[in-house]
């Protein structure tokens, strides 16, 4: 491929969850956490690992993802930076319009609203997240999205979720 196409190829950072990878446009990761430790804090639910210290700030951690991508959405007609919990980062990706497909209509664990497409990297594929749409749907809506990934009933908007 031509040099000066690979340049300005938009660059995604790719990142894998339970599995499966996918990508941010890059200019959207504002830094990248890598946590290992964190506080447990008594009485807290089963479900929270703990807090870690993010720049002299408690945070809580409700997972045993290892990065956290701290990431730039518009929310609610709003800028925001929010973390995104991750198990790895792994590269960042030049993707030039000819490697990226349509998102599919079927068989992945996000919703096809959330992706702008499907990146080709090798023989593999990269989901590719719209951060704006992803960062600013509903709780409710991804707690079922999460259970349903995971195959369990989704639990209804509300209802008290206790550790098994």
């Amino acid at each position: 491929m031509n040099d000066t196409l690979d340049a300005k190829a938009p660059q995604y950072l790719s990142f894998t969850i339970a599995g499966t990878d996918y990508g941010l446009p890059i200019l959207t990761v504002k830094e990248i956490l890598q946590f290992e430790e964190t506080t447990r804090v008594p009485g807290t639910p089963a479900s929270i690992r703990g807090v870690i210290n993010v720049r002299g700030r408690g945070e809580t951690v409700a997972s045993k993802r290892t990065c956290i991508l701290v990431v730039e959405a518009l929310v609610g007609g709003e800028r925001l930076v929010v973390g995104v919990l991750a198990d790895a980062v792994n590269e960042v990706l030049d993707l030039p319009a000819s490697e990226i497909e349509e998102p599919p209509t079927f068989g992945t664990n996000v919703k096809i609203d959330y992706l702008t497409g499907m990146g080709k990297v090798g023989k593999q594929f990269v989901l590719l997240l719209d951060a704006d749409r992803v960062l600013s749907a509903s709780e409710a809506e991804l707690t079922a999205q999460a259970a349903m990934a995971a195959g369990a009933a989704p639990v209804a908007p509300g209802a008290e979720v206790r550790p098994g």
